[in-house]
């Protein structure tokens, strides 16, 4: 990463800072400047950031947007060696809350480059796994979940048959926000579906990779998703049966070898923890 140039900060810290540019200021991808250090908390491995922000014209100094006058912060990064692109781990992780930093965002040859000044307001340690209560009055007839130590899950299909209706079954009850179809959703998930003897057969994981997925619920994945998870609470593990019309339909799903993952027409099983929302 390369100093950005051209850009101060003054005000109190942790409040909306005053920032002085001298336009137009070079920007290119992944410049940075830190503009306030913070007197706050350290931010640690492991830590789900808030933070407030601004956006100006890199060119022309003009404030195009800022939370700050909504009140809404955004607490969407995540510290982690494994999740967090190297350039903003290295920046932002072992900073102290409070600080304000200046990223620079290229827009290319011909589009508007921007400049993201986003103050930490708060750390707190972020949920790995489903926390809760495990709910009791599951339907007996449903797949079963076991879980490792790690809370990777299995799933036995226990004999069950699909009606072709969505089901969404809570696991375990969480006690954070209530998710809505317009959020943001980080979470850890397990796929299945049937092979052609009837058996469960996994196509993903993010266990696997060893990092939770980031989604917009909002058309950025399949309906079955969006309908089983809205309404659910951050902390809560979903058991999601999901018939073909609310998955890919007739569509089939390959890897990269071209063998077929998911076959057209395939009943999903998924298990999902829901570990943040906004």
């Amino acid at each position: 990463m390369q100093l950005m140039e051209g850009i101060s900060a003054s005000g109190e810290l942790g409040k909306k800072p005053k920032i002085t540019l001298k336009t137009p200021v070079k920007v290119k991808q992944n410049t940075y400047a830190v503009l306030q250090r913070g007197n706050g908390e350290t931010i640690q491995e492991g830590d789900r950031v808030c933070s407030q922000g601004i956006v100006f014209d890199s060119k022309t100094g003009k404030e195009l947007m800022n939370t700050w006058e909504k009140g809404k912060v955004d607490c969407s990064i995540y510290i982690s060696k494994n999740s967090t692109s190297r350039p903003y781990y290295a920046l932002i992780k072992g900073k102290k809350i409070n600080t304000t930093i200046a990223l620079g965002v290229s827009g290319g040859y011909k589009n508007p480059s921007y400049i993201m000044v986003l103050t930490m307001v708060s750390r707190s340690k972020a949920i790995t796994r489903a926390t809760g209560k495990a709910v009791t009055n599951i339907p007996a007839n449903l797949p079963k979940v076991t879980l490792d130590k790690s809370g990777a899950p299995s799933l036995d299909k226990n004999n069950y048959v699909p009606d072709g209706k969505l089901v969404s079954q809570t696991l375990i009850e969480g006690t954070g926000r209530e998710v809505t179809a317009k959020d943001t959703v980080s979470a850890h998930y397990t796929g299945w579906t049937t092979d052609k003897d009837g058996k469960l057969h996994q196509f993903d994981s993010s266990w696997l990779r060893g990092i939770p997925a980031d989604f917009q619920l909002a058309g950025g994945v399949i309906p079955g998703w969006t309908k089983g998870l809205t309404g659910k609470k951050v902390g809560s593990q979903v058991l999601l049966v999901i018939p073909p019309e609310d998955g890919y339909g007739k569509e089939e799903k390959k890897d990269a070898r071209g063998n077929v993952t998911i076959p057209a027409n395939a009943t999903l099983y998924f298990v999902v923890d829901i570990l943040y929302a906004s």
